[in-house]
């Protein structure tokens, strides 16, 4: 059984330069996700939004695996930020912010299958933020991103740098929500080895 990797069969989307920022045109996905509000770092929202995907992906991963004999590798985290005035956001007024965080899903898991995983990982612990959880297709078209290695409070710099410098060079203007994949697992790397696609929407200025 060929298993499915997400960041293989889309490599340049999942492993930009670092240097440079890059174009890239980005297609529907599908994720399940989960909205929430306020600093990562310390919010039980946020810790427990990210337990229930978790828990829920790898539930659909084993009964895809037994039931129709599709197996795949669990996609990384990624995340939607921002904030109502977004200059909080590169100044890293975290306890401003708000997020959805998500993880893609193969084509093939469909809302009841999600539904299913629910339940059954509802069954055996206590997740209330699971009722929460939807799928949804996204589609971003256009966008720039580069790869920052290190800690996610040095990517301010970089940000800035996008913002007020390459994208008002290249007549581009925003199109949706700054978007972050962590390809790296925060618990068994250090911080300035963190891998992290950083991601921007948008669109020609006419």
């Amino acid at each position: 059984m060929a298993k499915y990797d997400l960041k293989r069969a889309y490599k340049k989307l999942y492993a930009p330069d670092r240097k440079d920022f890059s174009l890239a045109e980005v297609p529907p996905f599908r994720y399940l996700a989960v909205d929430g509000h306020g600093d990562p770092n310390s919010s039980i929202d946020y810790a427990e939004a990210v337990t229930a995907l978790y828990s829920v992906s790898y539930a659909a991963k084993f009964a895809s695996k037994k039931s129709l004999n599709q197996d795949y590798v669990v996609a990384p985290l990624e995340g939607l930020w921002w904030a109502e005035d977004m200059g909080d956001f590169v100044s890293r007024k975290k306890e401003r912010w708000d997020w959805t965080m998500m993880i893609c899903q193969p084509q093939w898991i469909t809302s009841e299958r999600v539904e299913e995983s629910i339940a059954t990982v509802t069954a055996k612990q206590d997740l209330p933020v699971s009722a929460k959880l939807r799928l949804e297709e996204m589609e971003e078209g256009l966008c720039v991103q580069i790869l920052h290695v290190g800690p996610y409070d040095d990517e301010a710099p970089t940000l800035d740098r996008l913002h007020n410098t390459y994208m008002p060079e290249n007549d581009l203007q925003f199109n949706g929500k700054h978007h972050e994949i962590y390809l790296s697992d925060p618990r068994r790397t250090a911080p300035e080895k963190l891998k992290t696609v950083l991601r921007q929407p948008v669109r020609a200025i006419l």
